[in-house]
């Protein structure tokens, strides 16, 4: 059966009626060479997303996604929004083309937990160390999106600065990335809290070995 037939059947969203009026869909590619690293990042909006102004194709979407390579897919969306954007079945999407799919959500404009921020991280450092071609999106692909993808080269990195970061990434995405204060403090605050949490997580790992 073809990729749109099945689609079809789960995509309640009714692609046919965007016609000319369809948003186009873009992937940045954040190349990690910058820190010395052979991988990319792609970071874009959401797939297929239909909302206000917003029109786009959920099938033409994954094609290009699928044109690109990509194998991995985090999705920093809940179940709510995507049914709030029209694409209520995209992760049931996702593995229908085969992509393997990484289900993260958390509030849009807001930041994680700094344990589900690492968990995201290690995920993802995953991907890059298996040479996987992977991408990661929100909604719009400017707040969480650019928020973990800060985090990231904070971590794999000790000589950018957060200032560094943020702006490489505005470069990237636009002036619009990194969109709440929360998310601002939180990059800036990251490296000195993720420090704890790494000094916290081995203290325990010693008390537990010692027992």
């Amino acid at each position: 059966m073809a990729a749109s037939t099945r689609e079809s059947n789960f995509d309640s969203s009714s692609d046919e009626d965007i016609g000319e009026q369809e948003t186009p869909f873009h992937v940045s590619w954040l190349h990690l060479s910058i820190i010395e690293c052979s991988q990319s990042i792609g970071v874009c909006g959401l797939p297929g997303c239909k909302y206000k102004e917003i029109r786009r194709n959920t099938t033409r979407d994954l094609d290009e996604l699928q044109n690109q390579g990509v194998q991995d897919v985090f999705v920093f969306c809940s179940r709510a929004e995507l049914v709030k954007y029209r694409v209520p079945y995209l992760l049931e999407l996702y593995q229908r083309r085969g992509f393997r799919v990484h289900h993260k959500p958390f509030l849009d404009g807001d930041a994680p937990a700094l344990e589900y921020c690492c968990e995201i991280l290690d995920e993802l450092r995953e991907c890059l160390e298996g040479k996987r071609r992977t991408v990661i999106h929100c909604y719009a692909g400017l707040g969480r999106s650019v928020l973990i993808a800060a985090c990231l080269l904070l971590q794999l990195s000790l000589l950018l600065t957060p200032g560094q970061v943020i702006e490489i990434l505005r470069e990237l995405r636009g002036g619009g990335a990194v969109q709440t204060v929360k998310q601002y403090n939180f990059i800036h605050e990251f490296r000195s809290k993720y420090a704890d949490y790494l000094e916290s997580r081995e203290a325990l790992s010693e008390r537990s070995v010692s027992r």
